[in-house]
This record gives C-alpha cells, structure tokens and sequence, in this order.
C-alpha cells in the first residue's frame, strides 16, 4: 500500500483560515476528498493521513465524518485539548472511531519556543499511548532543541517530526538545524515526514536539487525505516503541483532498494500510525 502521509481538507473561509493570505490565493478554495483522489491516481497511491488544519473538536469530528465515506482516508491526525482537564475524555470519545490515530498541536505558532515542554500538555502527552495514539511534531528549527527534550520525557509514545521541521531551504541552510535532527533521530520512537518542503523554498524558482542535503540529512539520520513520503496538499500547492511536489521524493528514493521503496512509500506509514492494510 502506498501512502501519502500528510494532507489536509478544508471548507474555506478566512475567518477560519486566516493563515492562507493573499499571497497564497490559489489555496482560497474547498479542497476535498474527491479532489485528492484524483491526485492519488496520477502516481498511483492507495490513500493518505488527514492532518488536522484547524484546533478544534469540530475539525477532528468533521475529519472523520469524512473518514467514514471516503476508504482513500486511511488515518486521522486530529487534534484535542492536550492541556484541558477534559482531555481524557476527549481521546476516549474519538479512539472508539477505527481510523483516529493521532493527534497534533500547532506547536510552531505558540507564543514561546518551549511551550512544548509545558507540564500540562504534557500531562495531555502522556495518555497517548493508552489509546494507541501518535504524536506528530510541528515545529520550526529554533524550536526542535526543545523538540528533543520533549520526546525524551515520552519513550514509549510514537512521534512523527512533520515536515523535516521546516528548515531554512529557501536560503540553502543547514545548520544548526541538522545538528538537531541528528539528535532527535536518536530516539527510535521518532519518525520522520519529508513533507512540507517546498513551501520552505523559493516558492516560483525551486529545482529538485534544492532538497537534495536536506534528503541527505534526513536519510542518514533516520534511516529508512522511520522516513515516510507525504505531500502537504494542498498547501504544496502554493509552490507545486501535487505529482512535481511527491516526484521530488520520488525521485530521489528511485535508486533505493524496492524494499526501501516500499518502506517510504507506505510502510513506515502504517507502521507509525498502526494502520490495517
């Protein structure tokens, strides 16, 4: 099975999505299920993970209404109050639903750069694992350091890192970004998303080649067992369409192992978010 491990859907409004401005106009519209499976079919994936694109209850019950009628879904990565005193009760109501498997907070857009390391989300954090949840990671670079000690306090919970934490592409840095990663790929409970890449680069002038050291960090530091493919869509769109934005990935694992291929593409996928073929 092959598995885009990262996307969203959206009824677009600006007072809900106030992030999508101007200069993102081409994302000011519906992107829905029946859009992606179109997508899907182009490079021939079974399905993918729907992220969560707002923080509320309502988005993770309307993302899996939509997990109901659409088997292109394979998972949901919704989102609950991890500080809230109800928050129990909240991953109790919503794991009774089969393709719930995760869940995520904005962390990149709090106020200070150790939020993540709060008593009360983690608090929230730490009952995860009972439900068989995953914890994906949404950071910037300034925050991973705190991303690393974060996942220390947790070593028996899945975490997947989105989007290779945002990296400085568009000015071709490495550091100290790489360090961290290095360091966070030290935890074997931590997957990696290279995903979310181009809207880190020159939105109208990126080449393939751009990616290539950040591939390179990523790969050999995670390995090939907790890397996995995911597109962004559609806010990749901003920067690509869906099929340039996944070749690029595509591209750079062709000369792999079919096994490693395959790994990439879905297994590591299914692996992390405990997934049932």
């Amino acid at each position: 099975m092959k598995i885009d491990s990262h996307q969203h859907f959206w009824i677009f409004n600006q007072s809900e999505y106030d992030w999508i401005d101007d200069s993102m106009i081409n994302i000011r519209r519906d992107f829905l299920p029946g859009h992606l499976a179109t997508e899907h079919g182009k490079l021939g994936f079974d399905g993918s993970i729907t992220v969560q694109a707002r923080q509320s209850l309502e988005e993770t019950e309307w993302l899996l209404h939509l997990a109901e009628s659409n088997p292109i879904i394979k998972g949901v990565v919704g989102w609950v109050d991890l500080q809230s005193v109800d928050v129990y009760s909240q991953l109790e109501k919503y794991s009774k639903h089969t393709r719930f498997v995760g869940v995520r907070h904005v962390v990149q857009d709090e106020a200070y750069d150790d939020f993540i390391l709060k008593e009360n989300f983690n608090r929230g954090i730490s009952y995860l694992e009972e439900f068989k949840l995953t914890y994906d990671i949404l950071v910037f670079p300034k925050q991973l350091p705190y991303a690393v000690r974060f996942v220390e306090k947790h070593p028996d919970l899945t975490f997947v890192l989105d989007h290779i934490a945002k990296p400085f592409i568009k000015k071709g840095l490495l550091s100290p970004w790489k360090e961290d990663i290095q360091r966070i790929s030290l935890f074997p409970n931590v997957f990696c998303k290279v995903s979310g890449m181009v809207t880190e680069a020159d939105w109208h002038n990126w080449k393939p080649d751009d990616f290539k050291p950040y591939l390179d960090v990523i790969v050999n530091s995670f390995g090939t067992d907790r890397v996995m493919i995911g597109s962004d869509w559609p806010v990749c769109l901003v920067a690509g369409e869906y099929s340039k934005v996944m070749n690029i990935v595509l591209d750079y694992i062709s000369g792999f192992s079919e096994e490693d291929k395959s790994k990439i593409s879905g297994i590591n996928c299914i692996k992390a978010y405990r997934i049932t073929p």
